[in-house]
């Protein structure tokens, strides 16, 4: 299908958090597949109404409603991820971030829009207790996601069917969110999806990574504690989030792309 407009609505990983900054904005994954789709129908629109940090309640509340005013069919394709940022908090009840889930997944597609789904990586190629309660908590999440996906015809792009992902050379420095080449990968993941043109060679593994000296690396992880984690910690302390006071990318349909390609 030519799909004449796409609606994204979700946290940091459908914001586009850590790509490449384009006019002040991280690209991610979502521009770089509205870019493609740009080219299949004349009259194509975008908006981005993901936020960093935002709870799936926030998404259901602040940004759905807004997606399904703009619904004009099935060629409205709607992106819905959410729900990995309650995951990570240390009260995270997972039967009420499931049930929200999935009556949200229920509701969008009950607007006739076509609907995109994602699970979350399990195995993040991270090491130590927070990545064993991370896999566990989203083996959890992925089964509903795959399971409301199956039972609304949505179209579920799954990342843990590509083992290859795990290398943490796709994340940024912050272990957490993609960087440049993560993004691509998985933008090229939902092209083929979607039936459109998309780089064949994205499930080709990167190369074997050379040994990171034992100096260097435990560098690396102080660095990433005081430059991360500890901001983050402090934050949730404080009842704060990264995404307090910030606003949408493309709160309303936008002709793309903006800029030349």
């Amino acid at each position: 299908m030519a799909f004449q407009r796409f609606i994204v609505c979700g946290d940091s990983y459908s914001e586009g958090m850590t790509d490449e900054i384009v006019d002040g904005k991280y690209r991610g994954w979502a521009d770089r597949v509205a870019d493609q789709m740009s080219r299949s129908h004349p009259e194509f629109t975008y908006m981005n109404l993901a936020i960093r940090g935002k709870l799936i309640a926030q998404v259901v509340t602040d940004q759905v409603p807004i997606a399904l005013k703009y619904v004009t069919g099935k060629d409205t394709l709607i992106s819905f991820h959410a729900g990995a940022n309650d995951a990570l908090r240390p009260g995270y009840q997972s039967d009420v971030v499931t049930a929200l889930y999935q009556e949200t997944v229920r509701t969008i597609a009950a607007s006739g829009a076509t609907v995109l789904l994602f699970t979350v990586l399990e195995k993040t190629g991270n090491k130590g207790k927070g990545s064993e309660i991370w896999e566990k908590r989203f083996s959890e999440f992925n089964k509903s996601v795959r399971a409301v996906g199956a039972e609304v015809g949505a179209i579920v792009v799954d990342a843990n069917e590509e083992h290859f992902l795990s290398d943490r050379r796709f994340l940024a420095f912050d272990r957490l969110h993609l960087n440049s080449m993560g993004h691509d990968r998985c933008a090229q993941a939902v092209l083929e999806r979607l039936e459109l043109p998309f780089d064949h060679t994205w499930r080709t593994p990167l190369p074997p990574a050379k040994k990171t000296p034992w100096i260097i690396e435990k560098s690396i992880s102080v660095a990433w504690f005081f430059v991360f984690a500890l901001p983050w910690i402090i934050r949730r302390i404080q009842g704060k989030s990264s995404g307090d006071g910030r606003s949408s990318k493309y709160p309303t349909p936008v002709r793309w792309p903006l800029r030349s390609n």
